[in-house]
């Protein structure tokens, strides 16, 4: 995979992703990132999985901005424009995009198939934020499904588990050209997803199906690869020595996905699909207490790398102090033999029995409301 190319003068550290590659990553570009936001509005009336997103619901809900590099401003922008829009209803979360693509192709037909062998587009869905239990999806031009749920990031030791299966997933595509067809110039392909919302409540803390003003965290991915027609005249084949470009919405900051931390953020609105509609919203104040927690998480793995144990000091990491209206400073960090653990308090909800609410970060990256703490 390709590195961060950034000249920066800090360290950067070597992270295990799936299938035993590995990707650099730093955390003072990864803090610049800044995470892109969608209002989820109400679907007005019932829609059907198709791809063909012509229902007046569609019509009405804004589509994101265009995917930008996995890894951000630091790289050219995609060579193909991508788009997608989100609505929900009491019994669904739908997602659909249009991939502008001259030359669609597919060829993986299987569920569960390894479909970002294929171009494709990806879904991650974190709803509680804590980087755990988190959902991947993937479909390639043929709406071959493959999705997962993943325990915990890769580099957390995961585990991935491949035979868990959304009950009721619906998805539709379609294709605005000819597939697998060289000799012609394509449009693109559309898909659309329905996420039923039974079928991802119980890996999850958070209330499944959302409330109005909910807040999850979610991504897309883009996986393409360069194709040419295939010497044996039938369709196409990828170009070897050229490596796939991920294009996302969200950026990263590098060459993985699975950083949950990193993705962007989905409000849910009860308001019906219309472009009169509200739709710009303030991260909930946590966000803050979350980036926090990230920061010490990406510095210690860091300072462990270099050093080989852990610390408790806030200046050796390098964070920085900042101001948090709703948070005290500094946070504390606790490091015992077998790990490592730091938490940040709110100042907003001081009780009269001196207990207050703590966000607290564990080794393994999950961060938790611990409730009241004296």
């Amino acid at each position: 995979m390709r590195s961060i190319a950034r000249a920066i003068g800090a360290l950067l550290l070597w992270l295990p992703v799936a299938g035993g590659a590995q990707v650099k990553w730093d955390p003072d570009y990864l803090m610049t990132i800044q995470p892109e936001r969608y209002t989820a509005l109400r679907a007005g009336g019932r829609l059907t999985i198709d791809g063909a997103l012509d229902e007046p619901s569609w019509q009405q809900a804004p589509w994101t901005q265009a995917f930008v590099d996995i890894e951000g401003e630091v790289r050219p922008l995609p060579r193909f424009s991508t788009r997608a829009k989100m609505l929900w209803d009491d019994d669904y979360f739908y997602i659909a995009a249009f991939l502008e693509e001259p030359d669609v192709w597919a060829t993986l037909k299987n569920r569960d198939d390894i479909i970002f062998r294929d171009n494709d587009f990806e879904v991650f869905i974190d709803p509680d934020w804590d980087t755990h239990n988190y959902y991947e999806y993937e479909a390639n031009a043929f709406a071959t499904e493959w999705d997962l749920l993943l325990v915990r990031p890769y580099r957390d030791g995961g585990p991935a588990i491949h035979e868990w299966d959304i009950p009721g997933l619906i998805t539709g595509t379609r294709v605005y050209g000819t597939i697998n067809q060289p000799g012609d110039i394509d449009e693109g392909w559309s898909v659309e997803i329905a996420f039923p919302w039974e079928g991802i409540r119980r890996p999850t803390w958070a209330t499944v199906k959302p409330k109005d003003g909910d807040v999850w965290q979610v991504n897309f991915s883009r996986v393409e690869w360069e194709v040419e027609p295939a010497q044996d005249g039938e369709g196409y084949a990828k170009i070897k020595e050229k490596r796939e470009d991920n294009w996302v919405w969200s950026p990263q900051g590098l060459v993985n996905m699975h950083f949950p931390e990193q993705w962007g953020f989905v409000r849910f609105s009860d308001q019906q699909a219309d472009i009169d509609a509200q739709l710009d919203f303030e991260l909930p104040p946590e966000y803050l207490a979350h980036r926090l927690l990230r920061e010490i998480y990406w510095r210690q793995r860091l300072f462990r790398s270099e050093e080989k144990h852990f610390t408790t000091s806030l200046d050796t990491l390098g964070v920085a102090h900042r101001m948090m209206a709703d948070f005290l400073w500094p946070p504390k960090i606790s490091v015992t033999d077998y790990g490592w653990e730091a938490w940040v308090e709110e100042v907003t909800d001081l009780h009269d029995d001196g207990a207050i609410n703590r966000w607290v970060i564990t080794d393994d990256s999950r961060v938790v409301k611990a409730g009241r703490v004296q």
